[in-house]
């Protein structure tokens, strides 16, 4: 049976609160006592923990907290692996996961199209502060890939769904060419939460920005970490646990927020792909360069729909290129300010929609050369469309902006 990650969540999430309540406790408690002080060199040393025999063993907010675990089992039942914890940050999630990976003297091949502030992090961060050295290639080719992997490479990283490109990454080929070459396949997932299951596919590790669709509402920061038990235990060690000593530690609260949100994250995420598809299709319609991977003529369309869950569409994303960077900008100046069609704003997966002109926001850490190789186009929106309104009056917003900003030629009207 094929993996489904809405029914491997519902066959974890039935936890009781301390006081019987339907939904589960906040533990707010920054320490945790133990009941034989002979427990407390135990949990130390990483020999007890929160799954051990007769009872969970916890020790400090900043290590395991129940509620932050909780949340964390939510996220392995989504993705199908063994364990996962939970981060103030995406970006919480994915520098100490690569800093677990990685010592100096190190490899990583990545992505050239990926997140800004990641691409800021291998580029820059990395190479001066830890000695590692990235490598950025067209993941989307995986000879590419192959190529500049060494001896040296202990991981290789993309994104499901390329960040602002759609590229589309073939998770089971690069999974292989990683693992050929004793290497890990870290993958970001959080364009494609339940439309993909890269675990599943062969990944070993995958990270989220929870901000995003997970959250839904724009109004939390979070991330996680999904792998086997054995990472996840070496990421929460107290003398090499990357978690444990940099401390991008989730708060209690914001774990029980977010896990009262999953349960409908199938729903959103169906609704955020279906009106994504409508649009593209009548952008395509409009002869404008459009992308989206649910688009047949999309380089990623193939890929996608051979590695997709059922059920969630392509995702909610699309793009569409102005031309230039000035159109783009009146584009969004006048959907947000005549049409109050959405918001002209960073971030994703809000119920309203949220939209940039990727080069000069999310992927503006990219040199204009690096831009260029990622296929950032000067005029190039990205879109999270977002669910409220009549789908069909937002299309009239969106189609008479187009116009307005003179994207419309006479023989697109």
């Amino acid at each position: 049976m094929p993996f489904d990650p809405i029914r491997s969540l519902a066959a974890v999430r039935h936890e009781f609160g301390e006081h019987g309540g339907v939904n589960m406790s906040i533990e707010a408690s920054t320490t945790f006592t133990v009941m034989h002080a002979d427990t407390m060199p135990e949990i130390f040393g990483g020999r007890v923990g929160p799954e051990s025999e007769g009872g969970g063993c916890y020790l400090y907010g900043r290590h395991f907290n129940p509620t932050v675990y909780v949340l964390g089992r939510y996220l392995a039942a989504l993705e199908g692996t063994e364990a996962a914890y939970c981060t103030a940050s995406g970006m919480g999630a994915i520098a100490p996961t690569v800093m677990q990976l990685c010592s100096p003297g190190d490899e990583i091949v990545a992505s050239h199209t990926i997140y800004g502030g990641t691409h800021a992090l291998f580029e820059h961060f990395l190479p001066a502060r830890a000695g590692v050295r990235v490598r950025f290639v067209d993941a989307s080719d995986p000879a590419q890939v192959e190529a500049a992997m060494t001896d040296r490479t202990r991981a290789v990283y993309c994104e499901t769904i390329a960040n602002p490109t759609l590229d589309v990454a073939d998770i089971p080929r690069l999974a292989k060419i990683a693992h050929a070459r004793g290497a890990k396949l870290i993958v970001d997932n959080t364009f494609s939460p339940l439309v993909v299951s890269p675990a599943q596919l062969g990944a070993d590790i995958v990270v989220h920005s929870m901000t995003k669709f997970m959250s839904g509402c724009s109004d939390i920061i979070a991330g996680a970490v999904c792998g086997t038990r054995e990472f996840i235990a070496s990421l929460m060690d107290t003398h090499h646990g990357a978690l444990m000593l940099l401390g991008p530690t989730m708060h209690p609260a914001v774990a029980f927020d977010l896990a009262l949100r999953l349960p409908h994250l199938g729903l959103r995420v169906a609704e955020h792909s279906r009106r994504a598809m409508l649009f593209a299709e009548r952008l395509q319609n409009l002869g404008l360069p459009v992308w989206y991977p649910g688009l047949p003529d999309h380089a990623g369309h193939a890929t996608l729909k051979a590695i997709m869950n059922e059920g969630f569409g392509f995702g909610g994303i699309f793009g569409v290129d102005l031309g230039t960077r000035e159109r783009a900008f009146a584009l969004l100046d006048t959907l947000q300010n005549k049409h109050m069609f959405g918001y002209d704003a960073v971030s994703l997966g809000y119920f309203e929609t949220l939209m940039s002109c990727s080069g000069a926001s999310t992927s503006s850490e990219l040199s204009d050369e690096e831009q260029r190789a990622a296929g950032i186009l000067p005029g190039y929106v990205r879109i999270s469309i977002g669910y409220t309104g009549d789908i069909e009056d937002r299309w009239r917003q969106f189609e008479t902006a187009l116009a307005e900003v003179g994207a419309l030629t006479p023989a697109r009207r």
